[in-house]
């Protein structure tokens, strides 16, 4: 059963990548609102925010890399909606294939299209200054956090994807989570804000996943927002995948 379901969303995973390079666009697309704010903060207002000195453009980049998944996950909720509302789920309800795996097919599409995207603002912001001194494993701890990241994004985008009744509706949904870094760390420090909105900022996920991406290629310690960002990512994951699953049972399957 296993094998079927791996061969399955193999399948799957196919005719959404060969969707993606059809149109190419949509990756360029998904690209061009982080690349505008990274040009934007760092050029006109990096002069005037004090983050502790160093390079603003190395402090900046987590935050418009969590942005940049933000945008990528509504193509996929996107994507879902065109094939729920166009009759493809119930094309394949009649074929011998794994149920899971029109999901999964999507959730990976998803992923490898957001991976690409990441590494055009990681292009850019080398372009503009950026520099990390940190070593493979670290880089590969980034890449770590930023999958699991986009992997509970995804499955938290299937939800509208799947019960949406308007593009509108489908489109929505992602703008809260492409505004959440504003009030994190990702712009500034936290110790500039007022009372109430430090606090928030201090104990929503984007800012534990901001500092320990930050010091990953800072090569500096950790600590604890490590185990924090990672702890949030894994249980975003689960409560989206399980919510994902139900509304799919209920709604297709």
């Amino acid at each position: 059963m296993t094998t079927y379901v791996f061969r399955d969303t193999a399948v799957l995973l196919k005719r959404s990548l060969r969707h993606i390079l059809r149109s190419p666009d949509t990756i360029i697309t998904t690209a061009v609102t982080p690349i505008a704010m990274l040009l934007l903060f760092v050029y006109v207002f990096g002069g005037a925010i004090e983050v502790g000195g160093g390079n603003y453009v190395n402090y900046l980049l987590p935050g418009i890399l969590l942005i940049t998944v933000a945008s990528g996950i509504a193509y996929t909720a996107f994507r879902l909606f065109t094939d729920v509302s166009g009759g493809i789920f119930e094309r394949f309800q009649s074929m011998p294939i794994a149920r899971s795996a029109v999901l999964w097919g999507h959730v990976l599409t998803s992923v490898v299209a957001n991976l690409i995207s990441l590494a055009l603002v990681v292009l850019v912001a080398v372009a503009m200054g950026f520099r990390s001194g940190a070593g493979v494993l670290a880089w590969l701890a980034v890449l770590g956090i930023l999958v699991l990241f986009t992997l509970a994004l995804t499955w938290l985008a299937v939800i509208p994807g799947l019960t949406a009744k308007s593009i509108d509706g489908v489109s929505g949904f992602s703008y809260p989570l492409i505004f959440l870094p504003f009030i994190s760390s990702a712009f500034v420090p936290t110790s500039s804000m007022p009372g109430p909105v430090r606090w928030f900022a201090q104990h929503q996920p984007v800012t534990s996943i901001v500092n320990t991406l930050r010091n990953l290629y800072a090569a500096q310690p950790v600590g604890n927002d490590g185990w924090i960002a990672v702890a949030w990512c894994v249980g975003l994951l689960l409560v989206a995948y399980a919510l994902a699953m139900s509304t799919y049972r209920r709604k297709i399957a």
